[in-house]
């Protein structure tokens, strides 16, 4: 019990968050109505879709090809934190640190440059918090606050882009910090694909697409990836992050609940009124964007301030975003690794990063 506390307390907290909250108020018919059940199949069956294009060697294949351009430390560097940004809006944050993060470790030590990895993986983290937030379908937050709100596809890039600009310039002005010493590695044959499963999850992942931007209904998606799977792949219906799933309903369930009690949702309402990206930013740091946004959504009708609010408030505290923290882990179990440093520079450039874009949004 104590070890899976351990590696999951945002279930944990959210669950017991939820259980209290229905002493509150008893379970009943209405609870059916707490949940959004569009979000939680297409989070489902996104992450069979990016499981099974990982398995087929589709994200090896672009690291290796992207890194051997590199000729020097920073372009190295400010390749994989690019790769890292531009595939995290397709593939989600998570996602794209578990593919990009463990190659630069390789990378790194293949070329004699461990020195730079604190930096590199800072940069990485920071890459794909900030460039997932241009997509409804980059990381979770986006995807329920899109289905949440009814955004259109307009006015959720309108909302986005601006800061996601932004952030790529910034992020890759501050690879300049990595050094310009020529790089002499040889990387070896490019992986290979298997491209039978890529093409059916190019496919799979292009009806995903087609159902976030509305255009087929989720339950027909959900159908297809499901029924392609079970025939095709049935080994990858379980690759799904099943936690994260039941997170999403625990926290559904206790948000659902709050807003049912006439006072909590009175006080909340009056807390957020003018004070929604504030407000956003701070529960982030406490509590993780995704929970933050399921829990304020239920609040406030001001999408445009929630999502940029929990989309930059992935910044700052390891917390702040959950996909940090796996960055943090992959390091960590690193024989040599330098803990503490590494919290250091992870700290000091998300703290200037969460600066610079409030200001710029307060601008906007």
């Amino acid at each position: 019990m104590l070890k899976f506390i351990k590696k999951e307390p945002v279930l944990v907290i959210a669950a017991t968050l939820a259980a209290v909250s229905c002493l509150l108020v008893p379970p009943d018919a209405a609870y059916l109505g707490y949940i959004d059940f569009r979000t939680l199949a297409l989070l489902y069956a996104l992450m069979l879709v990016v499981a099974g294009l990982r398995n087929a060697g589709a994200f090896a294949y672009l690291a290796h090809v992207v890194c051997r351009r590199a000729r020097t430390a920073r372009g190295m560097g400010a390749l994989l934190v690019a790769v890292t940004f531009f595939t995290s809006m397709l593939i989600t944050n998570d996602v794209a640190l578990l593919t990009f993060v463990p190659f630069a470790v390789v990378l790194l030590g293949m070329t004699g440059r461990q020195h730079d990895l604190i930096l590199i993986v800072a940069l990485q983290t920071v890459a794909a918090n900030l460039g997932s937030m241009l997509t409804p379908v980059g990381n979770p937050q986006n995807l329920y606050l899109y289905s949440y709100y009814n955004l259109s596809a307009a006015d959720f890039f309108r909302i986005t882009a601006p800061i996601w600009v932004l952030s790529l310039a910034l992020t890759l002005l501050l690879c300049l910090l990595l050094p310009r010493t020529a790089l002499h590695a040889e990387l070896g044959e490019r992986p290979a694909m298997v491209r039978r499963k890529l093409t059916l999850y190019l496919a799979l992942f292009a009806v995903c697409l087609l159902s976030v931007f509305r255009v087929l209904p989720w339950q027909v998606m959900l159908l297809i990836v499901v029924l392609a799977l079970a025939i095709l792949d049935r080994k990858m219906l379980l690759a799904a992050d099943f936690m994260l799933l039941l997170t999403f309903v625990a926290f559904f369930v206790f948000a659902g609940n709050l807003a049912r009690l006439e006072a909590v949702d009175r006080l909340l309402r009056q807390l957020l009124d003018g004070r929604e990206y504030l407000t956003a930013v701070l529960a982030s740091q406490v509590i993780s964007n995704v929970p933050a946004a399921l829990l304020l959504s239920g609040f406030t009708d001001n999408a445009r301030a929630l999502l940029l609010g929990v989309d930059i408030g992935g910044l700052g505290t390891p917390i702040a975003s959950l996909a940090s923290l796996i960055s943090l882990k992959i390091y960590s179990a690193r024989r040599e690794a330098q803990v503490g440093r590494y919290l250091l520079v992870f700290s000091t450039l998300n703290l200037l990063l969460l600066a610079a874009l409030s200001a710029v949004r307060l601008i906007l």
